[in-house]
């Protein structure tokens, strides 16, 4: 490497040191002087010395970097053992930092310095994250952590021996995609519940919601519902709003889902999910301006999604859909993959999606994808609509009536774009 680089490299060795000194020094500064063993000059310095023994190593060889490295680390262990000692405290959490820069200010000199700068943030990320994490593990039950343990095992372990191909005679149940494709699901909304689970009143009933609409927007739908049925009339248009959030991040999600899996579906499903989304907007923004300022309410409450019994349900109902909307396209055409996406997604769009997604472009034209995308996700939201009606009808009215032109707007960019 030319010189230019070489500075450019230590430059990054330094930058990823300070960045974990200035975490830990702040974590630490209120300690007196002379009483911690490294502040943000000693990571610092760590992540140069570490990028200097890098640079060194192409003329000296790696023995010299592992030798370094080793008596760093022991060095470093013992000052830390000294200070936690003193503090009486019990923490090896300062002594991997070190570590940590001194390995990724050599990385930065002798890998890729995108990657080395990446988890250089991650790391700080980590540190910085120490009181979330510490609160998240607190509130985590044992189910929640038996059930992501058995879900991470199913995965890691049973997954990479899954047949990679259709074994049914309508070439549509691939083991391994399908379940994939499961796993992935059940992850995004156990984001979703996570972060109900951290936020919730918090952050405010606008929030949770958002975050719970990733889990499910019809259990959100049915808790603001019976939230108005209990409510005073000022606060009707607050929960309508909130509901209309939920079913504008759904729709988003779900188009979000059917991009990623062919990312062909983003032209047919553009203007329709844009124009049911600027109607559900355009009701959104109505209901907060006409809303009273007090907006207190409950967080809704959802079921751990990454259950066993969960996960195992909905990877059988994305498979049960996956060879009927097949099986019924192969023998009626597009009326038959309609027909399966407007029952089944009176219960869930995603299976739909999914499946739809997989279609598209080769059993199916993308057209034809999406008209079963938007199907599904029209019957959906009619479930949801009737469930608004537990408020009564002055909440459910213009909730449903701003469903219902979301229906129409989307049928209408289908049919006109």
């Amino acid at each position: 490497m030319d010189t230019a680089e070489l500075f450019q490299r230590l430059g990054l060795s330094l930058a990823i040191g300070l960045l974990i000194g200035l975490e830990r020094g702040w974590r630490e500064r209120d300690a007196e002087s002379g009483s911690r063993t490294a502040g943000i000059r000693t990571f610092t310095l760590i992540g140069a010395l570490g990028g200097i023994w890098g640079a060194m190593t192409p003329v000296l060889g790696p023995v010299p970097l592992a030798a370094a490295g080793f008596g760093f680390a022991v060095a470093f262990a013992f000052f830390e053992w000294r200070e936690l000692e003193a503090k009486g405290e019990f923490s090896i959490t300062s002594t991997i930092a070190g570590y940590i820069a001194f390995a990724l200010g050599a990385y930065a000199v002798l890998g890729d310095q995108i990657v080395a700068a990446a988890l250089g943030v991650t790391v700080v990320t980590l540190l910085a994250a120490r009181a979330p994490l510490h609160r998240f593990v607190e509130k985590l039950s044992w189910p929640e952590l038996r059930s992501a343990i058995l879900l991470l095992g199913m995965t890691f372990v049973v997954l990479p021996f899954l047949p990679n191909r259709t074994i049914d005679p309508w070439d549509a149940f691939n083991p391994y995609e399908l379940w994939l494709i499961t796993v992935v699901l059940a992850a995004i909304s156990f984001a979703g519940y996570v972060a109900v689970r951290l936020l919730g009143e918090r952050w405010g009933l606008l929030v949770s919601t958002v975050a719970g609409s990733f889990v499910s927007s019809t259990t959100v739908t049915v808790t603001n519902a019976r939230l108005a049925a209990q409510s005073k009339p000022e606060k009707l248009p607050f929960l309508a709003l909130t509901i209309c959030v939920a079913w504008i991040t759904s729709i988003l999600r779900m188009s979000t889902l059917a991009i990623g899996i062919n990312r062909a579906m983003l032209d047919p499903l553009l203007f329709p999910v844009a124009m049911a989304v600027a109607v559900l907007g355009v009701a959104a923004a109505y209901f907060y301006f006409t809303s009273a300022p007090d907006h207190a309410g409950a967080k809704p409450s959802f079921s751990n999604p990454l259950g066993l019994k969960i996960v195992l349900g909905l990877g059988a109902l994305i498979a049960a859909i996956a060879v009927a909307a097949k099986a019924a396209s192969d023998a009626l055409g597009q009326a038959g993959l309609l027909a399966v996406a407007g029952l089944s997604g009176f219960a869930d769009v995603d299976p739909v999606t999914v499946n739809a997604a997989r279609l598209a472009g080769s059993s199916i034209s993308l057209e034809q994808a999406a008209q079963a995308i938007l199907l599904a996700a029209g019957a959906n939201l009619v479930t949801k609509m009737s469930a608004t009606w537990i408020g009564g009808w002055r909440f459910a009215a213009p909730v449903t009536a701003a469903g219902v032109l979301a229906i129409l707007a989307g049928a209408a960019g289908l049919f006109l774009f």
